[in-house]
């Protein structure tokens, strides 16, 4: 067998065990679940419900449509989280299969990633029927809305890496993680506008790389306008970092990683 059909056979091996780990992650998150992948959909309309009953009339005076305006962050929110969160154990909790099939370790995270991204589709769903609730028509810009969820993604993607070979290494990293995520999902400007808070938080907000997400987010859909070059910028060079260094985290911790399980 020629070596290009040995690596073509590889690959549809490797795309086959990711779609069925994939397909593993969704049936357990929701086998105890009656309503199932439903809870996709409900799970973002609840918590938009929620904060906007507590913040729309605190912010009706500078923020435009706050249910949308909250909505949005937290699609993005969410997607970043949930991959970077249900990744981080990946290894840990797939090492049995690790020892039987010979594949590229990173699949584990990346079919974590992979799930929470299908949820994060089904999420869509709800904000189709809240855009037309709210009377937001469709627009030109809103095309640009799958780039700026791609780059999030693969932001996601290489933030996944790091922390699935840290974790392997120093099992509190799940601790101080989830603290990190509060002072994160403060910092990401989710619930309120960043012009009400003092110009040097202001500065940090805006150099926080979910924030530059949820922001461009919000320009598509939203106010339907063209994110501004500079987020774009920052939203690609973050991706392009986040990825670098995951992938360098794997590449050097790699071998180690059966040693440490």
């Amino acid at each position: 067998m020629k070596r290009g059909e040995t690596k073509s056979i590889q690959k549809r091996q490797y795309l086959f065990l990711l779609r069925e780990l994939v397909s593993r992650e969704l049936k357990r998150k929701y086998s105890r679940s009656r309503l199932g992948i439903l809870w996709s959909i409900l799970n973002p309309l609840l918590s938009m419900a929620v904060l906007s009953m507590v913040f729309s009339s605190m912010f009706r005076h500078s923020i435009e449509n706050y249910p949308i305006y909250y909505l949005t962050g937290n699609l993005c929110w969410n997607l970043f989280t949930t991959s970077t969160n249900t990744s981080m154990t990946a290894l840990v909790d797939n090492q049995t299969l690790l020892l039987q099939v010979k594949a590229p370790k990173m699949i584990f995270p990346l079919a974590r990633v992979a799930a929470a991204f299908v949820n994060f589709l089904y999420s869509l769903a709800a904000y189709g029927v809240m855009l037309a609730v709210s009377g937001i028509r469709p627009d030109l810009h809103m095309l640009l809305f799958p780039a700026v969820a791609a780059l999030l993604l693969l932001f996601a993607v290489g933030c996944s890496f790091i922390l699935t070979i840290a974790y392997v290494f120093f099992g509190d990293i799940r601790h101080l993680y989830s603290v990190l995520l509060t002072l994160w999902m403060y910092l990401s400007a989710l619930f309120y506008p960043v012009e009400a808070v003092p110009e040097f938080a202001r500065q940090i907000i805006v150099q926080n790389p979910v924030y530059n997400y949820v922001t461009a987010a919000r320009a598509c859909m939203l106010y339907q306008t063209m994110p501004g070059t500079e987020i774009w910028i920052r939203m690609i060079l973050w991706a392009a970092a986040a990825l670098w260094a995951g992938w360098l985290c794997f590449g050097v911790w790699q071998d180690k990683i059966i040693q440490k399980l």
